[in-house]
């Protein structure tokens, strides 16, 4: 009884009607015309009667209109209600399964594009220094600050625009530059990439990138400077080495030449990278791990040894909201010790570098992680922590309350649904009765662990309504004059006509007790499987 494919959800239109995915266009005229006379406000004299059919003769005329339309009936089937609300629509030559599905996913393409060519995405980073050493000399707390932005634009299918800019402010010295980039797709397997920047560093340049292979890509780049005419080129080549790991080298040619060559491994929890590069005068070695705790929170160690600098970083972040995350980084090295907060949201990162001292203490580097390490897991046990399931505890109970009230309403349109089948109901199950026929003694709908206990039971008797429904009525009501009953196969129960949702979310079960010839009989079925009684293999 598993759960089907979520495309089968939306085949509730064929729930109202009562009909296969399959039915023929009779079929579909010929329910229509039984549900119609049932439910039409002319019949009904009471004005809660009437308001209650002109609510169902609404589902079931637009149940018809859309099931009896060829295209429209072709979207429902492989989008549901939003492919039809999304005003998709197929051409009149198409009439095959295949080029039909071709056609959707093409015009569904064609819709997800112009979305991306309207939307304009934005980022930035702004960077403010501090320094404790220059504060307690006199000098002030900041250092400098350097900002950068920039602003990206789908142009068309294949090309993007960026456009951006930068500027710094180290001490009484500063500068800015202003870029903008160009890249094009030429196909699947290569793109093609124009820049030019000007102000503190004025160039122009151009870079390609092809995959190689599944593999392996690589990309060149040649820029000149615009105040001396140097060039410098530039090459990288990249190899996925098992499914989690890639290795990576870099070639730089120019004024400032060096090689590089590193790897990054990533799963789903963790992330380890590592480089070696060597340059004119100078290299350095970097390597860098993370690790996932949970889906809002991290740790991270990073460490470097270089010509001119060994560093360690070691700290973690925490994700505040979907757009936002915190981190803090605890860093230490010959150059000092500080510590370094960042804020990320949406596109935009804040970063403040704190420079605690400028010599290497190790009392004070000590201290430096301890007391704030400390703080954090104090910080996070007697209030972060608390503060979450608090608000846990709060979205859980309104979606409790959202969900018990979509259960209310639906309860009380299937009651209003059942009222209006009621005479019919009792007639069919009257001239059933005469004939020894299909007769629906009790029929259930709900939660599958509620209903697989009552049929694993010799119980007759239910006392519990949280989690199911009484949908008795509908079923006889749905008995032909041959005393059959047939509810289709790939088509939610949900849906029909006098039966409602009684937990959202949950696996659900359809429970029938019925009998036939003078027999009794019991059935258990899931909410996408087809039921057709009765059956000798039902009885008891």
């Amino acid at each position: 009884m598993a759960e089907p494919k979520e495309e089968q959800d939306s085949r509730e239109l064929y729930a109202v009607l009562n009909l296969s995915p399959e039915a023929s266009d009779e079929e579909i005229r010929k329910a229509y015309r039984q549900w119609a006379q049932l439910y039409h406000p002319d019949k009904y004299q009471s004005p809660n009667l009437k308001d209650a059919a002109t609510e169902n003769f609404q589902r079931v005329c637009e149940a018809y209109e859309i099931l009896s339309d060829p295209n429209k009936r072709q979207v429902y089937d492989v989008y549901g209600m939003e492919g039809l609300k999304s005003g998709l629509e197929l051409g009149p030559s198409l009439d095959k399964a295949e080029e039909i599905k071709a056609e959707l996913d093409r015009l569904k393409r064609m819709r997800e594009q112009e979305k991306r060519a309207a939307r304009i995405q934005s980022s930035g980073t702004i960077m403010s220094n501090m320094s404790l050493p220059q504060y307690l000399d006199g000098d002030g707390l900041f250092k400098g600050m350097a900002m950068t932005s920039e602003i990206q634009s789908q142009l068309s299918k294949r090309s993007v625009a960026v456009i951006g800019g930068n500027l710094a402010v180290d001490g009484h010295v500063g500068g800015g530059a202003a870029n903008a980039v160009l890249s094009h797709q030429l196909s699947e397997a290569s793109s093609i990439e124009f820049m030019a920047s000007a102000g503190l560093r004025s160039l122009l340049g151009v870079q390609t990138s092809r995959h190689i292979s599944s593999h392996s890509s690589a990309t060149a780049g040649l820029t000149m400077s615009l105040k001396d005419g140097s060039l410098n080129l530039s090459n990288a080549w990249t190899r996925q080495l098992s499914d989690t790991t890639n290795g990576s080298i870099q070639l730089l040619l120019g004024s400032q030449s060096s090689v590089a060559v590193g790897w990054q491994k990533k799963d789903e929890r963790r992330t380890a990278s590592g480089e070696v590069k060597f340059g004119t005068g100078s290299f350095e070695t970097s390597v860098h791990y993370t690790h996932r705790f949970s889906s809002k929170s991290h740790g991270c160690i990073a460490g470097r040894i270089g010509s001119s600098s060994i560093e360690m970083e070691v700290g973690g972040g925490r994700k505040l909201s979907k757009f936002s995350t915190v981190r803090w980084l605890y860093v230490v090295g010959i150059q000092g010790v500080s510590w370094r907060f960042e804020l990320y949201r949406g596109g935009q990162k804040l970063v403040v570098p704190i420079l605690l001292t400028d010599c290497l203490n190790p009392v004070f580097a000590t201290g430096a992680f301890v007391i704030p390490a400390s703080f954090y897991l104090v910080l996070k046990k007697f209030f972060i922590k608390p503060y979450y399931l608090k608000r846990n505890k709060q979205k859980a109970l309104e979606k409790e309350g959202k969900s018990s009230a979509q259960v209310q309403e639906g309860r009380a349109a299937a009651e209003k649904a059942q009222k209006l089948q009621q005479n019919v109901a009792n007639r069919k199950r009257n001239k059933q009765l005469e004939m020894e026929g299909l007769v629906i003694m009790k029929a259930l709908y709900g939660s599958d662990t509620i209903l697989n206990n009552l049929y694993s039971s010799n119980e007759t008797s239910f006392e519990s309504t949280s989690g199911v429904i009484d949908v008795t009525t509908p079923l006889n009501f749905l008995v032909n004059d041959s005393g059959q009953l047939k509810l289709h196969e790939g088509v939610k129960k949900s849906g029909i006509m006098g039966f409602c949702d009684p937990c959202p979310g949950e696996r659900k079960l359809l429970y029938v007790e019925y009998a036939y010839a003078s027999n009794q009989h019991k059935v258990l079925v899931g909410d996408y499987e087809e039921l057709l009684i009765p059956q000798g293999i039902h009885r008891l």
